[in-house]
């Protein structure tokens, strides 16, 4: 099971500690069956039948992405980040759930900032049916 660990620049990972995410609580895995996000003590689990776009993406601001996960208020996206430099992000046809722990907040994609953003993006979207 491949798993693709989150890239930190230094000043993400000072201001993520405190919410638990670290280099070690902060990866995803591609599973036989599904994407498996892990961000401190947040989860997103989601089939590969359910993405159907997968766009690697960067340029973010450290005040809109440094620390927690960041719920977009546009389109109720997730990201989780770990720099501002690079990212790939996946839609669902469904929204899934990842930041509420009533599992009532759905987000239609995330965005994940891993080491390797291109091989994650084809890792991905040769998984997908």
């Amino acid at each position: 099971m491949p798993r693709y660990a989150f890239d930190f620049d230094p000043s993400y990972r000072w201001v993520a500690l405190p919410f638990g995410v670290t280099p070690g609580t902060a990866h995803v895995d591609l599973t036989d069956e599904d994407v498996r996000v892990r961000f401190g003590p947040w989860r997103l689990r989601t089939s590969y039948a359910n993405v159907v776009e997968v766009t690697e993406t960067g340029d973010f601001t450290w005040l809109k992405t440094a620390g927690p996960p960041h719920l977009s208020f546009a389109d109720r996206g997730v990201t989780f980040a770990t720099n501002g430099r690079a990212a790939v992000c996946l839609r669902f046809a469904a929204p899934v759930a990842g930041l509420d722990p009533t599992r009532r907040l759905l987000h239609p994609g995330a965005t994940l900032t891993v080491k390797d953003p291109a091989g994650f993006a084809a890792d991905v979207r040769r998984r997908i049916p």
